[in-house]
């Protein structure tokens, strides 16, 4: 699997554990969704869920001919792209604001 960020030099994370910087290739033994996250300086943080579908091959049945009738390594690359966006800077008079709000809330026990 191939993980691509749109600005390069993403941190990634898959499932939590650090992996490196995008353009990041790894392997991977099972199928289904995994828990990717990207983080870079200046943009917010993104989040995914990302299904790994198994390919037509990997069908039951069709798995035991294509493993051992057919000649040769089979692969399965996955390509993922993600475009992060820009943090958005937030007014100062802003965060004050939700600031008092939560104090309020809190004093209120909510």
């Amino acid at each position: 699997m191939t993980i691509a960020s749109d600005p390069p030099g993403a941190l990634v994370l898959v499932e939590g554990r650090e992996i490196g910087y995008t353009p990041i290739s790894l392997d991977f033994t099972y199928y289904g969704t995994r828990e990717l996250t990207l983080i870079k300086d200046g943009y917010e943080t993104l989040t995914v869920a990302q299904p790994l579908e198994k390919p037509w091959y990997q069908a039951p049945v069709v798995d035991f001919f294509a493993d051992n009738l057919k000649p040769g390594h089979k692969t399965d690359r996955h390509l993922f792209r993600y475009a992060m966006q820009p943090a958005r800077i937030v007014p100062n008079a802003e965060l004050l604001q939700r600031g008092e709000l939560l104090r309020g809330e809190s004093r209120l026990g909510r």
